[in-house]
């Protein structure tokens, strides 16, 4: 029989196992576009600014690589459109480098006037994750609609 005493952890150990990560601090981000104007760093980092959003049209992918391999238990993307769309985005989590990515979801979403924001939480219990991918289509009819993020989150 295996056996193993565990310490209580204390509230203060459980609000930091609570927070989101650093991301600035944990990795890089690249992208395949940014309006100036909304920089990435307005998704990705804890602020009341209004997100990410593209300088280009179409789809749009953004990666984070992290300096060392991560064990994602939970991750909070939010999405803000004011157009009539549907939208859809594909998340993945590569443990080798971003040679090759495992689909943790892909998800479509209809937004109109009266439907303007989702929320997505998602508990995918990953570890040794060396990598995040996002794409995102901003409008699967095409068009020239520019590919949006209000908020990811990862802890």
């Amino acid at each position: 029989m295996r056996k193993e005493i565990v310490t209580q952890v204390s509230e203060a150990g459980d609000a930091a196992e609570s927070a989101w990560m650093d991301l600035a601090a944990h990795g890089r981000v690249r992208l395949t576009s940014e309006d100036s104007s909304h920089p990435i760093e307005g998704a990705l980092l804890d602020s009341s600014g209004p997100g990410w959003r593209a300088a280009a049209a179409g789809p749009q992918t953004l990666w984070i690589d992290f300096d060392v391999p991560q064990m994602i238990r939970e991750i909070h993307l939010r999405f803000e459109i004011a157009e009539q769309r549907t939208q859809e985005f594909v998340l993945l989590a590569s443990s080798d480098g971003g040679r090759s990515y495992r689909e943790i979801v892909r998800q479509q979403f209809n937004f109109s006037r009266e439907t303007t924001t989702q929320d997505e939480h998602y508990f995918p219990h990953l570890s040794g994750v060396t990598d995040l991918k996002l794409v995102i289509v901003p409008n699967i009819s095409g068009g020239d609609a520019r590919a949006s993020l209000r908020t990811l989150r990862v802890r």
